[in-house]
């Protein structure tokens, strides 16, 4: 008799979760692990798995209910998700710095697209933001602005990937699939100026650049928030920034969005 036959056999004889519990004490039930942890705009619930970090959820989604992310976790993943008395290495500092891309992810589920999209994401500074067509241009999907948007979208470790780091193409904020009240205040607790931002987006301006350097980048780039007022110039598009004698920043990369400006 085969080992799985062995198992159908329990299955169809044992009470229910019997045999969950048998592969559990042997070491041989797949599950993650979860922690409670603070995060930079309220406590979280983390899920991780040998593989990596696999699930970040804000814990007022369940009301603190650790047995509610419990079963959401393993209807969405198939896995079930157990409390773990320690956080996996290297959480509490991305967390604190908002610098995560160090860490480890289990992002099996998602396709090649999705994770292309999420690692780039991955790459946008704390207190900086991007907009989708950034992305979709750094991946080398251009047209892929909208799928982008649904890639963010499904992104299972929001937070430490910080799909709240990307806005509209206009400037503007936008949405975020735990609502714009969490990803304002996601990006308030990293610095972003969103007074600024909007002020700039409302008026047309997508780049700023300094007449001493020659430099443009995007308005939350580090260089350019050092930019001071005497010496910044404005402009609606990369084309018109280049014709005025300007270079993209190397830092943020706004030539990649010159097809969207």
């Amino acid at each position: 008799m085969t080992t799985t036959t062995l198992l159908e056999g329990l299955r169809t004889r044992a009470p229910e979760g019997f045999v969950d519990a048998v592969l559990d004490r042997l070491g041989l039930a797949e599950h993650d692990s979860f922690v409670r942890v603070d995060g930079p705009a309220g406590e979280l619930f983390v899920a991780f798995n040998d593989r990596g970090i696999s699930a970040v959820a804000p814990s007022a989604l369940y009301d603190g209910d650790e047995g509610r992310f419990a079963r959401d976790h393993e209807e969405r993943t198939g896995r079930a998700a157990r409390p773990a008395s320690r956080p996996p290495a290297g959480l509490a500092a991305g967390l604190r710095t908002g610098r995560a891309d160090k860490l480890r992810y289990d992002l099996s589920g998602l396709s090649a697209f999705e994770r292309a999209v999420l690692l780039k994401a991955l790459e946008i500074p704390p207190g900086e933001v991007r907009p989708y067509g950034w992305v979709a241009r750094e991946i080398g999907r251009p047209r892929a602005v909208r799928a982008v948007g649904s890639a963010l979208g499904r992104n299972p470790v929001p937070v430490l990937i910080p799909c709240h780091r990307v806005v509209r193409s206009d400037g503007h904020v936008g949405e975020y699939g735990l609502g714009v009240p969490l990803k304002r205040a996601l990006l308030g607790a990293e610095g972003v100026d969103l007074d600024r931002l909007e002020r700039l987006a409302a008026s047309g301006v997508r780049f700023v650049g300094s007449d001493t350097t020659g430099v443009f980048c995007v308005p939350s780039c580090a260089h350019a928030i050092r930019i001071s007022a005497v010496h910044e110039t404005r402009f609606r598009s990369v084309d018109a920034a280049v014709a005025a004698g300007y270079r993209p920043c190397t830092r943020c990369r706004p030539a990649a969005l010159a097809d969207a400006s």
